[in-house]
């Protein structure tokens, strides 16, 4: 299937309140430094047999103006950055507003997924935090309105600013008050307060997850199971008074093996492939910080170097990855909040790690806990939700299925790699 998007309008959405004077100025923290500069998309599809009875245009002018209500709580999201000072001048400068219409039918796109269509739907371009004026863009919204009704609404969002928590909250706030929400959560604002900004030269090691290569990403979904079979082998890894392997654990081990595998078979093999993971640190801080602390509050963690040999031990990958997991402790966290300022030795295994030629990398971030599907516009839960576009070479994107008993993958490779994985029989007896 060939997919055509028609761009219809595009706007500016601005908070309906303009931004206190002693607000104006929002600082970044020290881990929003250290964050991605790009944008990271998300896409939510609603069947139009829940909301037949509202116009496309009545349904347009709800989602805008609870939009810009929505924009007065989260407010740096509206505004420009400083980067020279690592900061975000709340102007109220506004969000991009994209409304477009879609010449097919939702379900052509949904039952048969294609990252370069999907992709169509975003507001921006992957891993491009600038819009079509050069102009550095925090937040942009796609409104996308389908042949049969059916309506799929993408939301890119900075790294720079936000993380998939924050992210997440941000839209649930807003189809909270599309529905006629009498209270929003709002968010807090504390990130830099817990971590605040440092002089980070010869730290930054953003760039290095952007690829300037071409990426391809395909979707592999393991279903329940393939989890429960991946779950009980992993969980051989340990002992009868540990935990059983989480389903996250499992998945991410067992596609991490599956890169080393592929890895081994190019005519330039590297000498180790690392798997990292991001990990929530709201759970993790000494007390927890709320679910709605906004910001990027996570660091990742790095799997132990794996001997060649042991690449097929998939038992051992598991035990490396949740040992490393549990390396982003408390008293990590301590020792990332209270170091002296030129004191970032405990960076540079990660700088080393992501700037090392020889060196292959498997991000994993995962998603699966996330309340992704609890988000209603007003049309019901939605039918389906995806992460595509994420052109950060070897990066995985976990999602659980709809039903919360699989898990989704997106999976970004470039393009020569892509087409050893996605013929991987191992992997493909697992995962369809």
């Amino acid at each position: 299937m060939v997919m055509n998007v028609e761009i219809i309008s595009k706007e500016i959405i601005k908070p309906s309140s303009p931004t206190p004077h002693h607000l104006r100025n929002f600082n970044l923290s020290f881990l929003d430094q250290l964050a991605p500069f790009s944008n990271f998309p998300i896409i939510w599809f609603y069947d139009s047999k829940k909301f037949m009875d509202v116009e496309p245009f009545e349904r347009s002018c709800m989602l805008k103006e609870s939009l810009a209500e929505t924009l007065t709580h989260f407010y740096p999201l509206a505004g420009t950055p400083i980067n020279e000072e690592f900061s975000i001048n709340c102007n109220d400068k506004g969000v991009d507003y994209i409304q477009a219409r879609v010449l097919c039918k939702l379900s052509q796109v949904i039952h048969n997924p294609n990252s370069n269509d999907l992709i169509q739907l975003l507001p921006l371009k992957p891993n491009n935090s600038c819009n079509e004026f050069g102009k550095e863009v925090l937040l942009a919204v796609q409104h996308n309105i389908f042949e049969c009704g059916g309506v799929a609404i993408a939301v890119s969002i900075s790294h720079k600013l936000a993380d998939g928590v924050s992210a997440v909250n941000f839209v649930n706030a807003w189809a909270g008050a599309c529905r006629g929400e009498s209270e929003v959560i709002s968010p807090i604002f504390d990130a830099h307060i817990h971590f605040p900004p440092r002089d980070i030269t010869g730290f930054m090691q953003n760039e290095a997850y952007i690829s300037k290569e071409k990426i391809v990403t395909r979707r592999f979904v393991f279903n329940k199971w393939s989890i429960a079979a991946l779950r009980r082998e992993a969980s051989a890894a340990f002992g009868p008074e540990d935990r059983v392997a989480s389903r996250v654990e499992a998945v991410s081990a067992f596609i991490w093996m599956r890169f080393m595998v592929m890895a081994r078979t190019r005519p330039k093999k590297p000498k180790q492939v690392t798997a990292i993971h991001a990990v929530n640190l709201r759970e993790r801080m000494v007390p927890h910080l709320s679910v709605h602390s906004f910001g990027n509050l996570w660091r990742v963690a790095i799997a132990a170097e794996t001997p060649v040999e042991m690449e097929k031990d998939y038992h051992f990958l598991v035990s490396q990855l949740r040992n490393a997991i549990l390396e982003i402790s408390a008293e990590f966290l301590k020792k990332l909040q209270d170091g002296p300022v030129g004191d970032l030795d405990f960076l540079e295994k990660e700088v080393k790690q992501l700037q090392n030629d020889e060196i292959d990398l498997c991000i994993f971030s995962s998603w699966c806990r996330f309340p992704v599907y609890e988000v209603d516009f007003g049309m019901g839960k939605p039918t389906w939700v995806c992460c595509p576009g994420v052109s950060c070479k070897n990066a995985v994107v976990m999602m659980s299925t709809k039903d919360g008993d699989g898990i989704e993958t997106w999976v970004n490779l470039k393009e020569e790699d892509m087409a050893m994985f996605e013929n991987d029989q191992e992997l493909l007896s697992y995962a369809s």
